[in-house]
């Protein structure tokens, strides 16, 4: 009954552990995610820089996964090549290894004063940074208090013959020790909880050093299989170019770390006296190595991963998504930029639609329609997607920047689904008609009509640019261009009843025609407005929100 006690103990203190590294985690997330993937794409411009921003930012985040589902973001989508993605995780393996040296350091009297400061700054301050810094100092104190727990919970079982046998088989067999170390890291979505588990082993003498630092090299290796399994979506073949570049370098720098064991183990040793320091100096040093040795040689090595995972472009279903990545609901800041990034798909896809439309009514572009189908279908499958992938975010885990951008995103899409509709639906249907009646409107028809289409495609750049730089005058300007199109349709609908009043009886059908196209066009410019303008001049107290509803009228 003892035996099953202490157990439970052990998975309760492991659970606490890991708790305290996800309360991190987390807390950085939310108080600085969206500044820090800012500061990151800005710094993926050279390797070097790129592998100490890398190395920067998961410090702050203590969490290499976090920091590579940005990179893999930024390499998916065009922004960052291959090399400097490359040199940023490398860089981040580096950066989690130093929480690892803090804590190989005995912080237990810091704990009761790390987890007082956090409950009263969680408590005291309403949703914000400060609120999100508390929730990394409980993190810390957990994570303290949940080691120092572990290590006195070792004490008995320095004498267990089970733990024993099982310890002294790993003793002999250090391959073995690598795959179990792999496989808890992978299951626990965290190197630094298994690290510091090994060091807090290797503090009692529960394992040998070599046995240790076997564990260790398991650990870096199963961190690496985390995005390999969960970060790649889809089955474009080089979207796995990055993880499985960094999955190649753990292999290599493991196999490498076996065969020089025997080596590293006396001289680790000798380094630090305290058997969890040289854990620590072991972790750091493999990482490190491994940067080292792969930096100088990452322009072939990226070369080659391109030549074994070439990009498969599929331009015949425009409908799959392309960022939705699941895997980035860990970090709400990058979930919510991929989202963005599917969102301004779309709206390229209405820019399409529009210029289709304004090349119709010049001439005969009838074999277009296909591809206006393909587009309007796809509209409608990524604003369902985008949907769905913004519904599913854990809002506890946002704050509240994250939920205002989540919600101008799901505006932004809906309205955008909408102007793509109208385009398809009517715009080129009139094409359509237009050919098939064989009808042609005036010059001053199609003059208006080639203007007031360059506005509107003019207008969806605006929509889309606003949608990123929240550029409070464009707002405005965009806002004003509704006046604009209702006066164009107000004037033509005057001429069209002048000219029926005069009897132009002939004109009545095609006048009748372009009135439709221009109320369309209103329509759209509507939703355009709606997607960008009115949600930012909402939010800067010039509009009131019962506006935002009218966006389409």
């Amino acid at each position: 009954m003892s035996g099953l006690i202490t157990l439970l103990d052990f998975a309760g203190y492991v659970a606490l552990l890991l708790w305290g590294v996800h309360m991190v985690q987390t807390g950085v997330q939310r108080a600085f995610g969206a500044a820090l993937g800012a500061a990151l794409g800005k710094a993926l411009g050279t390797r070097l820089r790129a592998f100490a921003a890398g190395l920067g930012i998961t410090a702050a985040l203590q969490s290499s996964t976090a920091t590579g589902l940005m990179i893999t973001g930024f390499a998916a989508g065009g922004v960052v090549a291959l090399v400097p993605a490359l040199a940023a995780m490398l860089g981040a393996n580096v950066g989690t290894t130093l929480i690892v040296q803090l804590l190989s350091f005995d912080l237990t009297s810091l704990a009761p004063i790390l987890i007082l400061a956090g409950v009263w700054m969680f408590r005291r301050y309403p949703p914000g940074r400060t609120r999100d810094l508390g929730r990394v100092f409980i993190g810390l104190g957990l994570l303290l208090l949940s080691l120092h727990q572990l290590v006195e919970l070792f004490e008995p079982f320095q004498t267990a013959p089970m733990l024993g046998m099982i310890l002294d088989a790993l003793a002999t067999q250090p391959v073995a020790a690598v795959l179990l170390s792999a496989a808890f890291t992978w299951a626990a979505h965290s190197s630094v909880a298994v690290v510091v588990l090994v060091m807090s082993l290797a503090s009692h003498h529960m394992v040998a050093p070599h046995v240790a630092f076997a564990l260790v090299l398991g650990a870096n290796l199963g961190t690496a299989i985390n995005p390999m399994i969960e970060g790649v979506t889809g089955d474009d073949p080089a979207a796995r170019r990055l993880p499985l570049g960094n999955l190649l370098t753990r292999v290599l720098g493991v196999l490498a770390g076996l065969v020089l064991l025997p080596v590293l183990q006396p001289l680790m040793s000798d380094m630090a006296s305290d058997p969890a320091r040289a854990v620590a100096n072991f972790h750091t040093l493999f990482n490190a190595v491994i940067a080292l040795v792969f930096l100088p040689i990452l322009t072939p090595y990226a070369a080659l991963l391109t030549r074994w995972l070439p990009k498969r472009a599929d331009p015949n279903d425009p409908s799959r998504p392309q960022y939705l990545d699941e895997w980035a609901h860990d970090v709400p800041a990058v979930a919510l930029g991929n989202a963005a990034r599917e969102a301004l798909r779309m709206a390229d896809m209405v820019q399409t639609l529009l210029l289709y439309a304004r090349a119709g009514f010049k001439r005969d572009n009838r074999h277009r329609m296909v591809q206006a189908r393909q587009l309007d279908a796809a509209l409608d499958k990524l604003e369902n997607a985008i949907t769905t992938y913004l519904a599913t975010l854990d809002q506890e885990n946002m704050t509240r920047d994250d939920i205002q951008r989540m919600d101008d995103i799901l505006a932004f899409t809906s309205n955008i689904g909408h102007a793509g509709d109208i385009a398809h639906h009517g715009l080129l249907s009139h094409v359509a008609k237009l050919r098939k009646q064989g009808w042609t409107f005036s010059p001053e028809q199609r003059s208006s009509l080639d203007d007031t289409l360059g506005q509107l495609i003019s207008n969806q750049r605006t929509a889309a640019a606003l949608f990123v730089n929240d550029d409070l005058r464009q707002a405005r300007a965009l806002a004003g261009e509704k006046a604009r199109f209702r006066t164009i349709e107000t004037q033509a609908a005057d001429t069209h009843l002048q000219k029926i009043k005069a009897g132009q009886v002939d004109a009545a059908e095609v006048g009748a025609l372009y009135l439709d196209i221009l109320r369309d066009m209103k329509g759209i410019n509507s939703h355009l407005v709606g997607a960008a303008a009115y949600p930012l001049l909402a939010r800067h107290g010039e509009l009131l929100p019962s506006r935002l509803r009218e966006a389409g009228n």
